[in-house]
């Protein structure tokens, strides 16, 4: 065998999203681009904000000797300086450059915190729905995922999660707003998390973390994402600048270390130890020092929210049964049938790309990404209209 039997397995089991990406590449070679309506990948359509091409060319402008070299592997400090200061006023918590990591996206920041963090054996609780690529990451670092459900809305279900939580248990890893659903965690929800955190790291012997992921925090269209430093200090934050301000080819993001965490001189080292020996060894120079001059700037919201509503409003027309996503650019409808994976390829039938829900571990479902142009949301409707009235 030509690779390793591990990533054979994991090549067989691919992501869904990959698969109907790649489908949808096939489809548009046979039929034209503008007649396949891709809804399969959370690519942002938006163009970055002019502010984003302004600080480019001047920080490529000003770049002298020295500005494309290594520096600290946590990255520079004014950058770090820079997201702190921002962060402390989204999270309402006083933030230090120190508890900051400059990374490659949100991934790379997961990673790092995953690395950082877990022994072999440990396991970490996640809610489900999710995003795909979990169990791959926590994987990586010899970590074992324990899915757990989230109620009918797909809010936490604390109980759920308290009784996934065992001798082993190293983190309990959210993302809100959450891919797939678009479900924004409330600080309800949240506080009663920590307080279970709280309670059997005590009676367990042993620090729980919380895991945050929050690459879509600024995408929200009905409310605003709670503080997860606010809600518990044995956390952190894994995030990037790819949703917000359309760059997700830029590879940039950061990890936080919540500043009242009881061992936080200890992950500040581990996380900045992590980030060298996976490979990373810092975040892109260059992009860094955007970044840092684009703290809360991000592209027009109200376009992802006025797509949002055209499709719900068409699908609803339709008769599909769905949340109507408070924030990220997910649509999470219900399956007319119990196969997922059989409806998704009726809907490829009309030429309409989605992904099963199973690949999400929410079956029954399936993901709409309306990251995509209005009218390829318009030309599409009748299309899911077609595919529904099957099953009235």
């Amino acid at each position: 065998m030509s690779v390793a039997q591990k990533i054979s397995t994991v090549m067989s089991q691919s992501s869904w999203i990959r698969k109907m990406f790649e489908e949808g590449a096939r489809l548009k070679a046979l039929h034209g681009a503008a007649n396949v309506f891709d809804f399969s990948l959370g690519n942002p359509n938006l163009p970055p904000p002019e502010k984003f091409h302004e600080t480019l060319r001047d920080t490529v402008t000003a770049c002298g000797l020295g500005d494309h070299c290594y520096m600290p592997q946590p990255g520079y400090p004014q950058v770090c300086g820079a997201v702190a200061d921002y962060l402390s006023s989204e999270q309402g918590v006083a933030v230090e450059a120190a508890d900051i990591i400059m990374t490659c996206g949100a991934a790379g920041a997961l990673n790092v915190i995953l690395k950082a963090l877990l022994d072999p054996g440990d396991e970490v609780v996640v809610p489900a729905p999710c995003f795909v690529e979990y169990r791959f990451y926590v994987d990586n670092h010899g970590g074992i995922v324990r899915m757990v459900p989230t109620r009918a809305d797909f809010s936490l279900d604390v109980s759920a999660i308290e009784g996934a939580l065992g001798p082993k248990t190293k983190a309990v890893l959210i993302n809100s707003p959450n891919n797939p659903t678009g479900q924004i965690y409330s600080e309800k929800n949240l506080r009663q998390l920590g307080a279970l955190l709280r309670k059997k790291s005590s009676e367990l012997g042993r620090t729980l973390y919380l895991i945050s992921d929050e690459p879509y925090r600024k995408i929200v269209f009905d409310s605003q994402v709670p503080s997860i430093f606010a809600a518990y200090e044995n956390s952190l934050v894994a995030t990037s600048y790819s949703k917000d301000l359309s760059i997700p080819g830029e590879r940039i993001g950061f990890a936080a270390v919540n500043p009242r965490a009881a061992f936080k001189m200890e992950i500040r080292g581990g996380l900045a130890l992590a980030n060298r020996i996976l490979g990373f060894v810092n975040a892109p120079a260059l992009m860094q020092r955007v970044v840092a001059c684009l703290q809360g700037a991000s592209v027009d919201m109200g376009q992802y929210k006025r797509k949002r509503d055209l499709l719900c409003d068409g699908l609803a027309d339709a008769g599909y049964s769905f949340l109507r996503p408070p924030g990220a650019f997910y649509l999470f409808p219900r399956t007319p049938i119990p196969d997922d994976v059989a409806f998704v390829r009726e809907l490829q039938e009309e030429l309409i790309l989605t992904v099963p829900g199973s690949g999400f571990a929410g079956p029954g479902h399936f993901r709409i990404a309306f990251c995509v142009d209005d009218q390829t949301i318009i030309n599409a409707l009748p299309g899911f209209a077609r595919v529904m009235e099957k099953y009235r």
